[in-house]
């Protein structure tokens, strides 16, 4: 192949990324239950050339897009739609971790990007020692999921208290008021995904 072609190749492959051709190929084969053998029999097609278009190693033609669409029993539209929301937000693991040093106030690493239409906010919230006097923290009228991901995390809610260890995980619906702190003379690291508009 020439410069110009891998060029013009390169060019194409960055053009259809956004459509996810080879994993909306290999969705559709999986909810099908078909073996790649079984679609290059009912295509016509080789399983070396279906493999290549599902792992995006090659760009399907539109003759070959709709051989494959008529065994699927969809349209072309089908693999071309523009997607009307997608986000992803990536948060590496050396941000997750803490120093271990002393008693800092309570440490909030959000893990999604909060926009005006964003559903839920998810966050990683370390908490110093108990003791500290930044270790308490409190909020009212929330949904919330809690997962304790080290340490153990003390929850006082609506007169209970409860004791949280690594692995153990709460739901939360209250209108009341609620405060969480780490319990013991460790430091307490928990995954807290919230309803947007409702996170302390």
């Amino acid at each position: 192949m020439t410069k110009g072609g891998s060029k013009s190749a390169t060019t194409s492959n960055w053009s259809l990324e956004p459509y996810c051709i080879g994993v909306k190929l290999r969705l559709l084969r999986t909810q099908k239950k078909l073996t790649l053998s079984r679609l290059a029999t009912e295509t016509g097609l080789s399983t070396a050339l279906l493999s290549k278009l599902e792992t995006d190693r090659m760009i399907p033609t539109l003759p070959t897009l709709a051989a494959i669409s008529r065994v699927y029993g969809v349209g072309l539209s089908y693999f071309f739609s523009e997607p009307s929301r997608h986000r992803l937000s990536i948060t590496r693991r050396a941000l997750l971790e803490g120093d271990g040093r002393g008693q800092e106030p309570v440490k909030t690493i959000p893990l999604n990007v909060v926009k005006e239409d964003t559903r839920l906010v998810a966050q990683v919230i370390e908490f110093p020692a108990a003791g500290a006097a930044s270790a308490i923290e409190g909020f009212q009228d929330t949904s919330a999921f809690l997962y304790v991901l080290d340490g153990k995390l003390k929850l006082d809610a609506g007169g209970l208290h409860e004791t949280l260890a690594a692995g153990d995980c709460a739901c939360v619906e209250s209108q009341m008021e609620l405060a969480w702190s780490a319990d013991g003379k460790g430091r307490c690291k928990i995954l807290a995904v919230f309803s947007a508009g409702e996170h302390p």
